[in-house]
This record gives C-alpha cells, structure tokens and sequence, in this order.
C-alpha cells in the first residue's frame, strides 16, 4: 500500500478526527479511503446515467403518446393484455 501525506486547514483536520472519534472509522486513512470509495462509485453512477442519457438521445424522438408506452409497458411485464 502506497503512504501519501496531505496537509489540511485546521477546520478539516478537526473533522476528520472528530469522524473518527465516533468510532466508525479506525484513523484517519480509513475515512479518506471511505470517501474515495464514494467518490468513485458516485462518479461510476453518474457515468452510467450519462451513458445512459446520450442513448436515449440517440434513439431520436417518438411519435408514443405517455399512455401508449405505459401500455405496452404493462403488456411487456405480463401485467395486462
């Protein structure tokens, strides 16, 4: 594992040792590599969205009215025939 040392306004430094101080966290480096899991997962999740938005951008416009989509949405599903 790599060491990387970081320097912090007073401010941040007390709530990070205020963060582990409740317990959850065993020091320091425990809390940043948690929220740098989050960070990560955050942004994995608001890539997915963005691919998900150019797709759905990409399929161009439709001529289904909401209930026509809702419709056959429930016909897919089994729910309605």
């Amino acid at each position: 594992m790599a060491t990387m040392n970081i320097s912090l306004p007073d401010p941040m430094k007390n709530w990070v040792d205020a963060q582990t101080a409740t317990g959850r966290y065993s020091n320091a480096s425990d809390y940043v590599r948690d929220l740098i899991r989050r960070d990560q997962e955050r942004l994995a999740k608001v890539a997915h969205m963005q691919m998900l938005v150019d797709e759905a951008r990409q399929g161009g416009i439709s001529d289904e009215t909401m209930e026509d989509i809702r419709v056959r949405a429930l016909h897919q599903a089994g729910l309605k025939r």
